[in-house]
């Protein structure tokens, strides 16, 4: 069995309607990059990709680029924009 590293990933908003939870933990291949953990997310529930490009992404309380690369046990979140005030 090829190696994985395992990640949680925080829904909010939409994602987290979609899912019906508020975090998931998955595994992946080692050099998974943060871009293809919500390219996963958004395969799965397709209605989500009008969101897939306005979507901050974050690993470990901070804000990341999407080509950055998962280490084991990083906590990814994402953050569709949200209306209100």
């Amino acid at each position: 069995m090829p190696p994985t590293i395992t990640i949680t990933v925080k829904l909010f908003a939409a994602y987290q309607e979609a899912y019906g939870v508020s975090e998931l933990i998955l595994d992946f291949p080692p050099e998974t990059s943060v871009r293809s953990v919500l390219d996963y997310i958004i395969a799965e529930h397709p209605q989500l990709t009008k969101w897939g490009d306005v979507t901050r992404l974050g690993i470990n309380l901070k804000f990341a680029d999407a080509e950055t690369i998962l280490q084991q046990g990083d906590e990814v979140v994402l953050i569709p924009p949200v209306s209100g005030g």
